[in-house]
């Protein structure tokens, strides 16, 4: 409802700066929906490609020649090469806007995906090579866009779910990637089958790749007509001078709630990562000839923690209670990740599905929540920048507990491995206890609502003179 206001007659909301005006325009887009869910695909198709040669590492070891450690560090690309990236890329977001940066994505993801098709023999491994940091540039302008997203399409009441369901994508994308290549790709002995079966994979990723490219052409727009929440409309009635890209990450880094959530972040998020690219050894480790449920274990992790991400953000909308729900998943996936270490090993293949699943749900659960987190402790800032901020902590982390678990798990077996990011989850626990709660977005939400519920203050004289069809002013 829009309060009208008396002609002549200044409104509160013109004396708040204009908030009113901004708040009166707040409207929520149809096709929010249709940006969400054609981000969420490419976004998926791009995480697919990530994990594609981790899940079957062995094969595509005998496939090239090359050590595990090589097959490895095609996933660990992705992380890499997001680093020194982000800060561009988070730049580009705040002057230029989301289309251009999906843009790029879906062409980057599209292009890598039509290289690697050129690596069907043993001796092209640098091509698949090319092929890979092609889609791993292509990551740098997805991982940091769910929030932002969320923020300007989305309304205040249901922000936490839609970034939760941006995040799906990238996570059904892992599933997949752990699901479909061990089917598609078996661990046969002839060279030419199993490079016709890693074709049939790459021809059908380009495919699909090329497809969402056009889309996002088509319908990705820059931002709706109107502002979805208060919030938004506050930031995008700021004027551009008054903002300043270094300034921001200033801002951001002088932020000790933040620095903390982006090192727990960063411990959670690289965990998983290092636990991705190493399944498929461990489970054949104690598995042997067990491709396929090594892939089925890792859908198991991914497809719980999207319903784990789910719950969590439409929790979130209801409550707004982020710092509890932050730490009570946290906690809840170091138990898990205890469990999942000591059942590993016990023989009993549905014993370690049962355990991968409840670590998962936590676990990739925690995704979503530490994007929402991190915008409300750093509101009005730039969400690019912030999830871009944590996104380079969980690179980090992850390529650094994906070559010490590596190594470990070579040396010393498995479970010492796995003891070391039950130790990091530890450690994320508790700083995450000493995060505090300021939940700026929601702050200035509430702010805005009281301003525009306020009832217009008219002044009396001329309200008298109204009531009393006399003379204006100017004849006294």
């Amino acid at each position: 409802m829009v309060l009208q206001e008396p002609a002549g007659v200044p409104s509160p909301s013109a004396a708040a700066g204009g908030l009113g005006d901004a708040a009166a325009e707040v409207q929520l887009s149809r096709l929010r929906w249709a940006v969400l869910l054609l981000f969420s695909s490419y976004s998926l198709c791009n995480a697919f490609q990530w994990i594609q040669y981790g899940s079957i590492n062995n094969i595509f070891v005998r496939f090239y020649d090359v050590s595990a450690f090589a097959i490895d560090w095609l996933s660990m690309s992705y992380m890499l090469i997001y680093i020194p990236l982000l800060f561009p890329v988070a730049w580009l977001l705040d002057k230029r806007g989301l289309r251009l940066i999906a843009l790029a994505g879906s062409a980057l993801n599209a292009m890598g995906a039509w290289v690697k098709l050129g690596s069907l023999k043993p001796h092209l491994f640098p091509v698949t090579v090319l092929g890979q940091v092609i889609c791993g540039l292509a990551q740098v302008f997805i991982l940091g866009m769910p929030s932002r997203i969320a923020s300007v399409w989305f309304g205040s009441h249901e922000v936490s779910t839609a970034c939760s369901i941006a995040v799906f994508g990238n996570q059904l994308g892992i599933a997949a990637g752990f699901l479909v290549p061990p089917v598609l790709v078996p661990n046969v002995e002839d060279e030419e089958k199993l490079a016709y079966h890693i074709s049939i994979m790459f021809f059908m990723i380009a495919g699909v790749a090329s497809a969402l490219f056009i889309l996002v052409i088509i319908v990705f727009k820059e931002k709706p007509p109107n502002p979805p929440s208060r919030a938004q409309a506050s930031i995008q009635s700021r004027p551009t001078s008054e903002y300043s890209y270094v300034q921001s990450i200033l801002r951001l880094l002088r932020n000790i709630n933040f620095l903390l959530l982006m090192v727990t972040y960063g411990l959670n998020v690289g965990c998983f990562y290092a636990l991705s690219t190493l399944l498929n050894r461990m489970v054949i480790h104690h598995y042997p000839g067990e491709e396929v449920n090594a892939g089925r274990i890792g859908l198991t992790i991914i497809l719980s923690g999207m319903v784990g991400a789910l719950i969590s953000g439409i929790w979130l909308d209801k409550t707004k209670t982020y710092k509890q729900t932050t730490l009570v998943v946290y906690i809840m996936s170091l138990v898990g990740m205890i469990i999942y270490t000591f059942t590993l090993s016990l023989g009993h293949l549905w014993v370690v599905f049962v355990t991968a699943g409840l670590l998962g749900f936590f676990m990739t659960g925690y995704l979503p929540l530490g994007f929402e987190f991190a915008a409300e402790l750093t509101y009005p800032e730039s969400e690019g920048t912030s999830s871009g901020l944590l996104n380079v902590s969980a690179q980090i982390f992850g390529i650094a507990f994906t070559i010490g678990q590596g190594q470990i798990m070579d040396r010393f077996g498995t479970r010492a491995g796995n003891l070391l990011l039950c130790s990091v989850l530890f450690l994320g626990t508790v700083m995450t206890a000493f995060i505090k709660a300021d939940l700026r977005r929601q702050q200035a939400n509430l702010e805005n609502e009281q301003t525009v519920s306020k009832p217009p203050s008219v002044p009396a004289v001329p309200l008298l003179l109204a009531q009393n069809n006399t003379q204006p002013l100017s004849s006294f």
